[in-house]
């Protein structure tokens, strides 16, 4: 395997754990802006009882771990081709 070959995939690699980054981020600042929101109603029930469960930051995470785990392994691939 060529040696560009190997850069590429390290920075594909990288790539990765960038977007997981931003997944982490997202997640975090939706999970923010949802509990703000219900924060503000009067009816109180759905803020504290998680009823009904929303789940796009819960997702949001787990892509954001498939990212790291994605990215880890190209960036180790691409160094064992390198060498």
């Amino acid at each position: 395997m060529p040696n560009t070959d190997s850069y590429i995939m390290i920075g594909i690699g990288g790539l990765f754990l960038i977007l997981a980054l931003v997944f982490f981020i997202w997640a975090s600042r939706e999970e923010k802006s949802i509990n703000y929101s219900l924060s503000r109603r009067r009816d109180l029930r759905e803020f504290l009882t998680r009823w009904p469960p929303r789940i796009e930051p819960g997702a949001l995470r787990v892509g954001g771990w498939i990212s790291i785990i994605v990215g880890v392994v190209l960036i180790i691939l691409g160094g064992i081709f390198l060498l």
